[in-house]
């Protein structure tokens, strides 16, 4: 079973998502549980998270569904460690709220180096810093869900060892995950546009992350051409990656039952591209 949605808007409260996520027919969805561009923002109210569980409720959407994305201010990598102390707070922060919404999962970018060290000392940076949040969350059962990147910039994750690398020094790691984004795995380097590469690119990440860690998708394609390192997601079959490799995906049960999230160009569009997905899968 295949669990299809996207990135909706929370504005004006979290349970909106739950609204915006029924309106396109999803049966998944990710959302900010907060504003991503603020540090400082109040916690979540009573009345909030009253509507959230009955809005949720009228989805039918499962929880393990949801994948809730961090602040895109927290750098987990920061060279400099008061700033990385800062990051640190608000993903604790991003946790304790997953937890109040009863959600199982958070979905990170794993952080940048900003040209100031090494790659390697920015990973363990970031695994060090995860450490940290699992043990001022140790009844938490949110897992921390590492998202591949396209290598833009400074930006760390975009091959598969980096996230091995982060999981192999995370201590529990029955807390840790990863999301995979078709966009930037194509972008990083990672073809997937005909079976065979794409049977090549999944035996890469199996033996080297493993699908047991494997807790989301954002299926996105691609404005930039296969290795550019550059970030810019396209409607599905309209960039460079093309209809093929979601079609692919689409029967690998891999990819089954977590949530695959859209955060493609056109939100106007969504829900065809939802239909579209369903309507590859083939039966049995």
């Amino acid at each position: 079973m295949k669990y299809i949605g996207a990135h909706v808007s929370a504005s004006g409260g979290v349970f909106n998502a739950c609204i915006n996520a029924n309106v396109i027919g999803a049966k998944a969805f990710a959302l900010f549980t907060k504003n991503q561009r603020q540090w400082k923002v109040k916690d979540l109210e009573s009345k909030v998270i009253d509507k959230w569980f009955l809005e949720l409720e009228k989805t039918g959407i499962q929880t393990k569904h949801i994948l809730p994305h961090d602040s895109y201010l927290i750098n987990l990598g920061h060279p400099i460690i008061e700033n990385r102390e800062k990051s640190f707070h608000a993903f604790v922060d991003e946790v304790q709220r997953c937890d109040i919404l009863t959600l199982d999962r958070l979905n990170f970018h794993p952080g940048s180096h900003l040209r100031k060290i090494s790659e390697e000392e920015c990973l363990d940076n970031i695994a060090q810093t995860l450490n940290r949040v699992i043990d001022a969350t140790p009844t938490s059962k949110v897992k921390l869900v590492i998202e591949n990147t396209a290598g833009q910039g400074s930006n760390m994750g975009y091959k598969f060892e980096h996230l091995a690398h982060i999981i192999s020094k995370v201590d529990d790691k029955s807390r840790m995950g990863v999301c995979i984004d078709t966009c930037h795995m194509f972008t990083a380097g990672y073809d997937i546009r005909t079976k065979e590469e794409y049977d090549k690119t999944w035996e890469e990440f199996s033996s080297v992350v493993g699908f047991e860690y494997l807790m989301g998708m954002h299926i996105n394609d691609s404005k930039p051409e296969l290795g550019s390192r550059v970030d810019r997601h396209d409607s599905l079959g309209e960039g460079k990656i093309g209809w093929d490799s979601f079609k692919y995906l689409m029967n690998d049960d891999r990819m089954d039952d977590i949530p695959l999230i859209l955060e493609t160009i056109n939100e106007d569009i969504w829900g065809q591209e939802i239909q579209a997905l369903y309507s590859f899968v083939e039966k049995a």
